[in-house]
């Protein structure tokens, strides 16, 4: 149920000094989490190039056309390494702790130990509802390590949820 309609795998980079998170069975996003932020991106890029236009047209100046380029240009570009970086996203569960991997150029390896989690949240917004997908989010003790798990399956996030619960429970018990 976790992979369903998931990415068959996970980028990696090909480097020789890349990060090895670890051995195992990586768990994918949603093919429909690329959906949700290819559109979202594509209505901020219209947003920008509608504004551009009317703020050029009605000022008479050409000046709304510098920050409108660079805007743009971010944006295309977002658009264009945005699937790169969502094949790259997947998380693993091990024995003590959900390990989450994220990035290509600038990796990210996090490892929540079970018995140290507090909140497992589970939120979606109204373009994560319509495309059935929501974001799993850890939080810990620590301030700086919450972390998310975004572009699940609804079905899968919720049970991913009551797993890590029962399992946070169960290590906590020895605490």
């Amino acid at each position: 149920m976790l992979d369903a309609d998931t990415f068959d795998r996970i980028r990696e980079p090909r480097s020789a000094g890349r990060l090895q998170p670890g051995a195992g069975a990586w768990h994918r996003v949603s093919r429909r989490y690329l959906k949700a932020q290819l559109l979202s991106y594509g209505l901020l890029l219209a947003v920008v190039v509608v504004a551009v236009t009317v703020a050029t047209l009605v000022l008479g100046q050409p000046w709304p056309l510098i920050p409108g380029t660079i805007a743009v240009v971010f944006l295309v570009t977002m658009l264009v390494i945005l699937p790169r970086q969502v094949r790259a996203i997947g998380y693993l569960l091990r024995a003590d702790d959900l390990v989450l991997r994220r990035g290509i150029l600038w990796q990210r390896v996090v490892a929540v130990p079970y018995g140290r989690m507090q909140l497992v949240d589970i939120t979606h917004g109204p373009l994560d509802r319509h495309f059935g997908i929501a974001q799993l989010k850890l939080v810990t003790a620590a301030a700086a390590s919450a972390v998310s798990i975004p572009g699940l399956d609804q079905a899968a996030a919720e049970a991913l949820r009551d797993h890590l619960v029962e399992v946070a429970e169960n290590r906590r018990t020895g605490l």
